[in-house]
């Protein structure tokens, strides 16, 4: 069944665990990613991302995230990750996504509120919860660093457009890690979790580190996103056997995610949520 988010967020901003948020990209994957929910009897949070529009349209990611989804025998929660243009957000909205993110973190302070409380407005009409950035998750590259989200910024951003969550940066990028681990900013996010009264974002949590990732949960990160670990998983269960089949394939690629992203539930200790199905 498909389900807003925000009960679930603010559950574990209550109590100091984590959801994790695994991107899809193709019907297997999907499959994979519910089968782990189901298995261990906890929500999901299924999410596309806008930069995959070349390999997966919106058209063909709601209709699969709608069909797997209003068919799973957990809460599904159907997220748009990293939107970057209103409206695109908006046609999500208006066609079955239960969370947005409006990623104008690019911007000038006050030209993301503004985009960003628009489609707050938009979104709260037609009961769809908004998530937004504040600061900037950048990638494992030169040209494109991460920049700590500052405290009064988020906590003036939060104020001002009234978005549901906030992706905050603290030390994660997007993408693999070419220098092993990172090290994370914990006080940064101690002290944006005692000056922001709503759930945290962590974006780039693949291959963050089990006990990074742990630690984060506990301090305020209400959301972990995880793709390329998951994509990393599928490749590998390709590359390490021999398969007399697609079909035989297909299995073991999805068993593979699956049992990653089982893995992920447990170290955001995501079983603390009491209300299972």
């Amino acid at each position: 069944m498909l389900v807003s988010s925000k009960i679930y967020l603010n559950d574990a901003f209550e109590k100091g665990y984590a959801f994790p948020h695994f991107n899809y990209w193709d019907s297997n994957s999907i499959r994979a990613e519910i089968a782990a929910a189901e298995e261990l009897n906890l929500p999901v949070i299924l999410a596309w991302a806008e930069k995959h529009s070349p390999e997966i349209g919106i058209d063909d990611a709601l209709a699969l995230g709608k069909y797997f989804g209003s068919r799973a025998k957990v809460p599904v929660i159907l997220h748009l990750d990293h939107g970057v243009s209103p409206d695109l957000v908006k046609k999500g909205i208006d066609n079955g996504f239960t969370s947005v993110m409006i990623d104008a973190s690019d911007k000038e302070f006050e030209d993301n509120v503004s985009i960003t409380k628009d489609i707050v407005e938009y979104g709260h009409k037609r009961g769809v919860v908004v998530e937004a950035e504040i600061g900037h998750v950048g990638t494992n590259s030169t040209e494109d660093n991460s920049k700590y989200t500052e405290v009064d910024a988020a906590r003036k951003f939060a104020e001002k457009t009234g978005v549901d969550s906030i992706a905050v940066s603290i030390g994660t990028s997007h993408g693999s890690y070419k220098t092993g681990t990172p090290k994370l900013n914990f006080d940064r996010l101690s002290e944006l979790r005692k000056a922001i009264p709503i759930p945290l974002v962590l974006h780039g949590g693949s291959s963050s580190g089990d006990d990074n990732l742990r630690k984060a949960a506990e301090l305020g990160i209400t959301k972990v996103n995880i793709f390329t670990d998951l994509a990393n998983a599928s490749l590998h269960a390709s590359e390490s056997n021999k398969f007399d089949s697609e079909m035989s394939l297909a299995f073991a690629q999805r068993d593979a995610i699956t049992d990653l992203c089982k893995h992920y539930y447990d170290v955001f200790e995501t079983n603390n949520y009491e209300y299972h199905i």
